[in-house]
């Protein structure tokens, strides 16, 4: 998979190819403050679990560079 790089937001987030609609969600249908919650949880605690409209599962980490990392979480289902 390539890793992509994207500013969203005024944050640097790197991710794989299979995180591709997390960034779209986080760039294109939060405004800018749902989505700084999600930045703001990541830098005090060190990453942010979300999910987006799809139910697609997703984890934000921040870096040690001030840079964040969105993967792509497998679904925890029962099934």
């Amino acid at each position: 998979m390539a890793t992509r790089k994207r500013n969203i937001k005024g944050h640097t987030v790197v991710y794989e190819d299979d995180a591709k609609y997390g960034a779209d969600y986080l760039s294109y249908d939060l405004d800018y403050e749902e989505a700084e919650i999600f930045f703001r949880h990541a830098r005090m605690h060190g990453s942010a679990k979300f999910e987006d409209d799809d139910d697609r599962n997703y984890t934000l980490k921040r870096n040690s560079d001030g840079t964040y990392t969105l993967s792509r979480r497998k679904s925890g289902g029962w099934f």
